[in-house]
C-alpha cells in the first residue's frame, strides 16, 4: 500500500515535469504575452491544466476501465492537430504584434502635422488610419468636440468586448481549448505509463487526477515566470516587449510546422510499401 502511494504521490511531480515539455510552454507562452501582471498569467496556465487535465483523465479513464486502445493512425493525427494549434498561435501572435507596433511606433505623417503644427484645421473634417485600443480603422473625422463620427468605444472591438467582456468563458475558453488539444494528443502516453506503473484501474484512474493536479500547479509556475518579461517590459520597455512577442510567435510557428512536418514523415513510414 506504501508503494501504491508513493506512486502516486510521484505523479504529481511527474506531473509538474510533463507541464514543461515544448509544445506546452511555446503555445502557452503566445497567449501569457498578452497579459499585463503576474496573476491574469498564473490563470491562465491554471486553466490550460484544467483543459489538459479533465481530457487526460476522461480519455485515461476510459482506457483504463474499459481496455480501449487508441490506433496508432489517430494517435499521429492528434498530434497533428498539437502542430496546426501551434502554427495557428504562433501567426496570430505575430499578426497581432506586427499590427501592434505599426500602430505604436509608426511615424505619423497625415494631416495633423508634425512639430505639433497642424497642417489642417483640427475642426475640418479629414481621414487617416487611427487606433481606438486594440481596434485599428480609417474613416472621416474632425478633432474637434463631437467631429470624430463615433464614440471611443463604438468599434467592432469595443462592442464584443461590452457585449463578452464580462462572462468569464470569453477569456477562459482559449486556454482551456489550447489544454485540451494538448491532452487529447498525450492521454494515451499518460495513460500507458499508469497502466504500466499500477495495475488497480481505480488505483490508476487516481494517478491521472494526480498527475493531472501537478501539471496544472506546474503550468502555474511556468506561466508566471513566462509572464514576469513581458510584463515587466510592457509599461517600461515597449520596444523589448514586441520583440519578445514576435520571438514568441515565430517559436511557436516554426515548432508547429515542425511538428506537422514530422508527423507526416512517420505516418508516410507507416504505410505499407
Amino acid at each position: 500500500m506504501i508503494t501504491l502511494f508513493s506512486s502516486i504521490v510521484l505523479g504529481f511531480f511527474l506531473g509538474m515535469r510533463h507541464a514543461t515539455d515544448a509544445d506546452h510552454v511555446i503555445a502557452i507562452a503566445t497567449i501569457v504575452g498578452r497579459e499585463k501582471s503576474l496573476g491574469p498569467a498564473a490563470l491562465v496556465g491554471a486553466l490550460w491544466g484544467i483543459g489538459h487535465t479533465a481530457t487526460v483523465l476522461a480519455v485515461g479513464t476510459v482506457m483504463i476501465l474499459f481496455g480501449v486502445v487508441i490506433p496508432p493512425a489517430l494517435g499521429h493525427a492528434l498530434e497533428f492537430g498539437v502542430g496546426v494549434m501551434l502554427a495557428v498561435l504562433g501567426a496570430q501572435a505575430l499578426v497581432s504584434a506586427l499590427k501592434k507596433n505599426k500602430v505604436a511606433f509608426a511615424p505619423v505623417a497625415h494631416p495633423h502635422g508634425a512639430m505639433g503644427r497642424p497642417r489642417v484645421s483640427p475642426l475640418r473634417a479629414h481621414a487617416h488610419v487611427h487606433a481606438h485600443g486594440d481596434h485599428v480603422h480609417s474613416h472621416r473625422h474632425g478633432h474637434g468636440n463631437d467631429q470624430h463620427g463615433h464614440a471611443e468605444d463604438a468599434t467592432a472591438t469595443g462592442w464584443l468586448d461590452r457585449q463578452l467582456g464580462r462572462i468569464g468563458v470569453y477569456h477562459a475558453l482559449r486556454p482551456v481549448l489550447v489544454g485540451v488539444v494538448h491532452g487529447l494528443a498525450g492521454s494515451a502516453a499518460v495513460a500507458l505509463l499508469a497502466l504500466g506503473a499500477i495495475r488497480d484501474p481505480w488505483w490508476g484512474v487516481a494517478y491521472l487526477a494526480v498527475f493531472g493536479l501537478g501539471t496544472v500547479a506546474g503550468m502555474m509556475l511556468i506561466t508566471a515566470a513566462l509572464a514576469v518579461p513581458f510584463t515587466l517590459s510592457a509599461a517600461r520597455v515597449p520596444r523589448v516587449n514586441h520583440l519578445l512577442r514576435l520571438a514568441s510567435g515565430t517559436l511557436s510557428l516554426g515548432f508547429g510546422l515542425y511538428l506537422m512536418a514530422n508527423i507526416l514523415v512517420v505516418a508516410a513510414r507507416a504505410l505499407p510499401v
